[in-house]
């Protein structure tokens, strides 16, 4: 199972692809692993990827693409695999087109309201524990009950910020959306719901996938 996932930042992908990785035992692949993994490695590709870093540019297409292509080629994507973070705009996903066709891009939907939310109202300790305002509180207001820190809010999960992320999400992903809709492949998932709702939805969309091979 050759699958995509889409979904803006706080719609809860990480969760859904590892249930995916659970259910199928294909591996994750993102982008930022593999750019780590070849700087890490001093690959070739690393050292091209390095060079525009170095400068402050983006990575171009052709470097990332030549990532992805040494990556699917390894054996523990035999079975498949789950692709988090790419293609990121439409000349990725017709390079990636020319590599193999997918079976699925799984996009999860949320309300900006519910993002903002979800986003703005997570708290984090300096010993490592995360809490959420409204959904997951400490016992006692901006403290951490494990280890009696004070809770602060990231910089990025700020609503300004969050606003801003989300914007650059909207202008990358829509016309990626259209895109995979056209070729009729695009499954859109509520996730408006609880992470069980749009888990199971997830599952039920795959699964039919699966029949109609």
């Amino acid at each position: 199972m050759k699958i995509a996932l889409f979904g803006p930042p706080g719609a809860g992908k990480g969760t859904q692809a590892r249930y995916i990785v659970e259910r199928y035992g294909i591996p994750q692949i993102s982008t930022g692993d593999l750019l780590r993994a070849q700087l890490r490695e001093g690959t070739e590709l690393g050292m091209m990827a390095r060079g525009y870093m170095d400068r402050g540019a983006l990575v171009p297409n052709e470097v990332v693409i030549g990532m992805m292509r040494e990556r699917i080629s390894e054996e523990d994507c035999g079975e498949g695999f789950i692709l988090d973070g790419f293609p990121r705009d439409i000349s990725q996903a017709e390079a990636l087109s020319n590599l193999m066709d997918l079976d699925a891009v799984v996009n999860i939907v949320v309300d900006e309201s519910a993002l903002i939310r979800r986003i703005t109202g997570r708290r984090m300790c300096k010993c490592g524990m995360t809490y959420h305002i409204e959904f997951d509180p400490p016992a006692k207001e901006d403290t951490c009950d494990r280890c009696g820190g004070l809770l602060y809010q990231r910089g990025d999960d700020r609503e300004e910020t969050v606003r801003n992320r989300l914007e650059v999400y909207r202008s990358q992903t829509e016309s990626l959306v259209e895109y995979y809709r056209k070729k009729g492949i695009l499954k859109d998932i509520d996730g408006n719901r609880s992470i069980d709702e749009i888990s199971r939805d997830v599952m039920r969309a795959l699964s039919i996938l699966e029949v109609g091979k």
